[in-house]
């Protein structure tokens, strides 16, 4: 009984071993299989036949999850003429005065601007007068009609001359500050607020809002139909001797409106000057807008002195 008992514990024992042997193999051909196969993509990679190439650099560089995309050219160049405009401007002598300069190139697009974030509005004095000639102007397309010959007679005085019993005709035709508002809505003025009452003088504006206005009636794409813009755009060219100071001075002007303005309570005026002129061989759209200033003649000075600056700006 106990030889048999042995027996059969080594015959347990062979069995045991014998049943791992299969296991043990297996795992010595799995390990190397697996050591062939490093060899084998080892030398591969390494150059076997001298010209291949690595997996990794097959892939390229990973870029650095920190780096940035590069600078839009564009905006690069337009910081630079910001920049540049601002220094010019910074250095002018302006005797408590504050300058708004916004200007844009209608050929290539190129834009500066001075002084135009700061969320300031200015007195738009006469220089509304083109914002209300062209809200009649849109009243009359949207009735289907041309304007009549009152409209017209007074429409050529108050750009060509100024005047301002013609203005007060006028903004009383478009139904005043709503209707001017209304206008400027769909001509894309998001920081012109029309005067209140009869005070059309003192709708409030900003640089950029007057590119906008000068675009619907120099740019292809408008509001204004193109007898519209034209129509403007003759009277805007036809200002009468003594009144076409200001953007004028930066070019040839193809057509500007400038306002003046004495504040009753602080004696300070506000003097502005838009247009359209050619700088270099370019047609550009150019608002200059002050306030505060000393006199007539030194808000005068201090625009003109502006608007030579920002010509040589986009020349450059």
């Amino acid at each position: 009984m106990f030889r048999n008992r042995d027996m059969t514990g080594r015959h347990a024992a062979r069995s045991a071993v014998a049943s791992r042997r299969p296991r043990v193999v297996i795992f010595v051909g799995v390990a190397l299989v697996l050591l062939l196969a490093t060899f084998v993509v080892a030398h591969g990679a390494g150059g076997w036949g001298g010209d291949a190439v690595p997996v990794a650099a097959a892939a390229g560089p990973t870029p650095s999850p920190s780096s940035s995309p590069s600078p839009d050219p564009e905006q690069v160049a337009e910081d630079a003429r910001n920049k540049a405009l601002s220094d010019r401007l910074d250095a002018l002598d302006m005797g408590g005065a504050t300058l708004s300069v916004a200007v844009f190139d209608l050929v290539d697009g190129r834009a500066a601007q001075y002084n135009v974030e700061s969320g300031l509005t200015y007195d738009t004095a006469s220089i509304v007068k083109i914002d209300i000639l062209a809200t009649l102007l849109l009243q009359a397309q949207d009735a289907g009609r041309a304007l009549t010959a009152r409209e017209k007679s007074y429409a050529v005085p108050m750009i060509t001359e100024s005047d301002n019993a013609a203005a007060d005709a006028l903004w009383e035709t478009i139904g005043g500050s709503d209707g001017l508002d209304a206008a400027n809505e769909r001509l894309g003025l998001t920081g012109t607020t029309a005067g209140s009452g009869p005070l059309w003088g003192l709708t409030q504006t900003t640089a950029a809002d007057q590119l906008t206005l000068l675009s619907g009636v120099f740019g292809n794409a408008s509001e204004l139909k193109p007898d519209s813009q034209e129509y403007m755009r003759d009277l805007m060219g036809g200002i009468s001797a003594g009144q076409d100071w200001g953007v004028s001075a930066a070019g040839d002007p193809a057509g500007l409106k400038n306002g003046w303005l004495e504040r009753s309570v602080t004696g300070l005026w506000d003097i502005s000057s838009i247009g359209a002129v050619t700088i270099g061989d370019h047609l550009c759209l150019l608002a200059v807008l002050s306030k505060d200033n000393a006199g007539m003649d030194v808000g005068i000075s201090l625009v003109e002195k502006a608007a030579k600056e920002a010509a040589s700006v986009m020349e450059r």
